[in-house]
């Protein structure tokens, strides 16, 4: 007896919600998915569910992100945990965690684009419109050299900016909302707006509110709340809080374009396989070299993989490589093997 897929695509849809996001889906095969086989992410008993856990921690004021991974690893008892971009000790805001198996994804979140609310002080007062003036130069591709406090390499950089809002402006304070690259450095850009300004800079606060899908209106979670919520699973034998904290590892891929694939195709991609055209069920628009999430019908997250193909191509295909597997996060033997090897 095999069900429709329906449950599997509302999951994987509400997925993309969460992170804002909002895709036309196409159909290449119409299929339905085997109860015998896999999981609604929804339905992992406990323990898988937090090893395939992605956290979207509101980072303290004090520890270093590391700090904060040791801390999670832990409270759970975990061998292995992520973070999804540093944020320097002062620094508050959305630090996705990844979990034990999760932690193959979570290089993916960390090179997403970011967003910031900033308190900048200007050394000096100046005029309204001069700042206004100033901050839109910023505005796109910028060089960067990385803070001495940095950890990496001292090198100049290109990065790229994609807004600066002026909220506020009262005094010597500056409050702004940056979304930027990865890796763009909100210390060095108050520091060379001070520089263009003729009066001097720094960064006074810096908070992050978002990073790749995870966004601080969806909700973030406290240490302590989490630390409330394990205490529930093992001394009171409660799920719910820790279900609701940490979520599934499919939404650390919301944002990349997404493909469903058939059961029958969902072992030889565990074990490592590209996917071959005739295993695709359902698939969202995407380019040639775009990095794309491969799912069950059930809204599993089974491999992450290289677009070979535009996705307006698939409807004239009859054979041939769509997706080369780069990462495989669906543990091989989990589906049937109803494929065959080369002797």
């Amino acid at each position: 007896m095999v069900e429709k897929d329906v449950e599997g695509l509302k999951f994987i849809k509400s997925v993309e919600e969460y992170a804002g996001i909002e895709r036309k889906w196409f159909i290449r095969v119409e299929a339905a998915t085997d109860p015998k086989y896999g999981k609604y992410p929804w339905q992992r008993p406990i323990e898988e569910h937090i090893k395939l856990g992605v956290i979207p921690l509101d980072k303290p004021p004090g520890p270093t992100s590391h700090e904060v991974v040791a801390w999670i690893k832990k409270m759970l008892g975990l061998s292995k945990a992520g973070h999804g971009g540093t944020l320097d000790p002062k620094v508050t805001g959305v630090l996705p965690i990844a979990l034990e198996e999760a932690t193959k994804i979570i290089g993916l979140v960390m090179h997403t684009s970011k967003e910031y609310i900033c308190v900048m002080q200007l050394h000096s007062e100046v005029s309204r419109e001069k700042l206004e003036r100033i901050i839109k130069m910023f505005v796109g591709e910028i060089y960067q050299r990385p803070p001495l406090r940095s950890s990496v390499k001292r090198a100049i950089r290109k990065k790229k900016i994609y807004r600066i809002d002026l909220l506020e402006y009262t005094g010597k304070y500056v409050l702004l909302r940056v979304e930027s690259e990865a890796g763009t450095y909100m210390r060095k850009l108050c520091h060379d707006i001070g520089l263009l300004l003729g009066v001097e800079a720094h960064m006074r606060e810096l908070r992050r509110i978002r990073t790749g899908p995870f966004r601080e209106e969806k909700g973030l979670v406290r240490l302590q709340d989490l630390s409330e919520a394990i205490y529930q699973w093992r001394e009171e034998g409660k799920e719910e809080l820790l279900r609701k904290y940490i979520l599934p590892v499919e939404y650390a891929v919301a944002h990349l374009p997404k493909i469903v694939i058939l059961d029958s195709a969902v072992d030889a991609i565990a074990h490592g396989a590209d996917l071959a055209i005739p295993g695709i069920s359902m698939y969202e628009e995407f380019k040639r070299g775009e990095l794309v999430a491969v799912f069950s019908l059930k809204g599993e997250l089974v491999s992450i993989g290289i677009a070979q193909v535009d996705s307006l191509d698939i409807p004239k295909m009859e054979k041939g490589i769509v997706v080369k597997t780069r990462r495989v996060i669906m543990k091989p033997g989990i589906y049937p093997k109803m494929w065959k090897t080369n002797k």
